[in-house]
């Protein structure tokens, strides 16, 4: 249990309201309650105070707010989506990360843009201090250093679902906070064991105690709870390696920044920091392989993540094979390096046999052993898309408590969670992203849909609109929503986003008003091939669909009025990805239109599937109690559930709207009715008879 330390307050706090008193004297209130400082926390409880809400954010230690624990990097394939996405929402990460980094390098550059991954090597220490220093600044934020071991309980509220409503939390020393929302970001502190060979101890993280009494606690409210893992590898002395027989990798020149509120990143590309590729051989995993027996970690049955597996692992599932492993900078001044690949959970001695063993580290010194992670982890099929708790009503749950696992995810995670408390709070509608929206809705639909059994990380694979939800359009998408529904966005950011959205619709109408047939275009810009194929006349727009094109280019070809366009760097990349992909967008939209309107079809939150008078086989019915689908739509999607079976359960929906209106025989759009009354769902689509027949979701997988 920690020691008491005094509130940091950062705004002054409104009069305190009635509450629950503890010693004779008023426990204090807030708002929003957020649980944890790491990446989910620290976005979630910045989010809620941007909202206008009266935020706590509880952490065991301050000092650790914002800390890396693993990698020593942001973004990449998939990630760097989320990443844009959260700060188009004006998260913290990306404007973090552009003042941190060392290293910053687009993966994924032979592809189109719609796929690029923004990634960076991050200097550990001037994250963490951005993230505290941003974080003890914001107003509305108060930070305080304590364990949280219960949570306090009332009657749930009436029209929503859950057993009970959360109203506080009881802290380590026995004090209680009052709270409006509660939000649970524990990361792998839940009853989190570390492992190293066969010892074994309880912390969340090396030097950190676990959560014990808020797991049991959660167990005791009915929540099912799963068991995951994960590792880290240890950190070497950098003057020990030797990197002259390694593949050099160099950082981007010029660097791309995370943030659309950065034009540049913090560091020259020059004073970049480069990464070095080295690989295992059959020396370090025969070390692995006659050693199964001190590993306890590998042997235990719990999953671990299948996308950064432990080099035991890959020694198991992919045998006499070289695994890369890279050494990468912790940061502008640091002497450590961070061997990304190797993460390992034998003892401390045989983990130095392996690291010599490999090309480069045959010196290299162990400044900290590998060690492994094992946590508890909440099925999060047991939330709502607002990532609200079905259990527990106003308790939220982000981060890896959800089995994801990566910085990018919780960040993602935790800013929808902030957001949705304070709304909760403030009586509004829940903030929802749609898988047609953003990475962060297929992130969030994927979990509370289909749930995971392994720590769960994004991929540009999972998502079906890849063509629309871009790194580049993220503000397009979500800042002007962020602003006006959420009141997450600064006045700042909203009006960049609307200027850069009117500039790229006046520049694309400028482009396709200058045609020319293609005889013209090949004189003006020779450069670039141009069939004599295409139907003349062409415009600029066309032409910059091109790969050999650009804006330069035709700048160059059409002074006026294309050099004012070309001269905005940031307005002319953004132009010609809007060329390259306006064929793809306006086909997909078809598609994206439809998955709207089956989201739109949303199902009664406490409805019975066990009980309704519908056709419905006995795997269907506990597959749906199980998931508990908000739509249609998101029932197209759980395993098993049979297109015949959504149309079955389209008729029950359709015939419950009849029988509310008897009178009339009709039913009113907007409202969806099931045999309790309390539950009344908005809805904003309707099916005739005859699309009965034919019509089921079609997403695209």
């Amino acid at each position: 249990m920690l020691a008491r330390s005094g509130w940091r307050r950062l705004a002054p706090p409104a009069a305190p309201r009635s509450g629950r008193r503890r010693a004779g004297s008023a426990a204090p209130r807030f708002e929003v309650v957020v649980i944890g400082g790491g990446h989910a926390g620290t976005e979630a409880a910045a989010a809620a105070a941007r909202g206008g809400a009266r935020t706590l954010l509880l952490t065991h230690k301050i000092g650790t707010i914002g800390e890396m624990s693993c990698n020593p990097s942001f973004g990449g394939i998939g990630k760097g989506h989320l990443m844009r996405e959260v700060d188009a929402l004006d998260g913290l990460c990306g404007r973090i990360c552009d003042v941190a980094g060392v290293h910053y390098k687009v993966l994924n550059r032979s592809k189109g843009p719609a796929v690029w991954g923004l990634r960076a090597q991050i200097d550990r220490r001037r994250y963490r201090d951005g993230v505290q220093k941003e974080i003890l600044s914001t107003p509305l934020l108060t930070v305080r250093e304590a364990s949280v071991e219960d949570l306090l309980l009332t009657e749930p509220e009436a029209n929503h679902p859950g057993k009970c409503q959360v109203t506080g939390v009881v802290l380590g020393d026995g004090s209680t906070v009052c709270a409006g929302s509660v939000i649970l970001t524990t990361g792998t502190f839940l009853r989190g064991v570390i492992l190293m060979g066969l010892e074994t101890h309880p912390a969340g993280r090396l030097g950190d105690q676990p959560a014990v009494g808020l797991a049991q606690t959660l167990e005791k409210l009915g929540f099912t709870v799963g068991r995951l893992k994960t590792g880290t590898p240890p950190r070497l002395a950098k003057d020990t390696i030797n990197f002259s027989g390694l593949e050099e990798r160099v950082p981007d020149n010029p660097p791309v920044p995370f943030s659309f509120l950065s034009k540049a990143v913090w560091i020259k590309p020059e004073d970049q920091l480069s990464c070095y590729l080295t690989h295992t051989n059959l020396k370090a995993q025969q070390i692995v392989l006659d050693n199964l027996h001190l590993n306890d970690h590998v042997r235990e049955t719990t999953k671990g993540p299948r996308y950064c597996p432990s080099f035991e692992s890959k020694v198991l599932r992919f045998p006499n094979r070289e695994h890369q492993v890279w050494l990468e900078p912790e940061g502008l001044e640091s002497d450590v390096i961070y061997p990304q690949g190797l993460s390992m959970t034998l003892p401390a001695e045989l983990q130095e046999q392996v690291i010599r063993s490999i090309p480069g580290l045959e010196k290299a010194k162990i400044l900290q052993p590998g060690y492994g992670v094992q946590y508890d982890f909440l099925d999060p099929r047991q939330l709502t898309a607002s990532l609200e708790s079905r259990l527990v009503q106003r308790l939220f749950f982000a981060g890896q408590i959800n089995g994801t696992t990566g910085y990018e995810e919780a960040a993602a995670q935790g800013i929808i969670a902030g957001i949705n408390a304070c709304l909760r709070v403030q009586g509004k509608p829940p903030f929802i992203v749609s898988r047609t929206e953003g990475y962060v809705g297929v992130l969030i639909d994927d979990l509370t849909t289909l749930g995971t059994t392994e720590p769960y990380r994004m991929f540009t694979s999972r998502v079906e609109f890849r063509m629309s939800l871009r790194p580049d359009n993220a503000d397009a998408r979500l800042t002007h929503r962020g602003f006006e529904e959420a009141g997450c966005v600064s006045q700042q950011r909203y009006e960049q986003a609307i200027q850069m959205r009117a500039a790229l619709e006046d520049g694309i109408a400028t482009l396709k008003s200058l045609q020319f047939s293609v005889t013209k275009w090949s004189h003006l810009v020779p450069e670039v091939p141009i069939s004599s194929n295409r139907r003349s006349p062409l415009s600029a727009f066309d032409v910059l669909r091109y790969p050999e094109a650009n804006m330069e280019i035709l700048a160059r070809a059409i002074p006026e009025p294309l050099r004012k366009l070309a001269e905005w760097r940031e307005l002319s990349e953004r132009l010609k990805i809007e060329a390259a992909y306006e064929w793809c967008v306006v086909n997909q939209q078809q598609e994206i239109e439809e998955v709207r309107r089956d989201e739109a079809l949303r199902l009664p939150e406490d409805i019975d599937y066990f009980a309704i008078d519908a056709s419905l086989s006995a795997e269907v019915r506990e597959k749906l109690n199980s998931s508990r689908p908000q739509t249609i739509s998101a029932v197209s999607r759980i395993p098993g559930v049979t297109p015949a079976a959504i149309i079955n359960l389209l008729r029950f929906v359709k015939a419950e709207k009849l029988k509310a209106f008897p009178q009339t025989g009709k039913y009113l759009p907007g409202k969806m009715y099931s045999e309790k009354v309390t539950s009344q769902t908005p809805i904003s689509a309707e099916i005739s008879e005859e699309e009965l027949g034919s019509t089921f979701v079609k997403t695209p997988l």
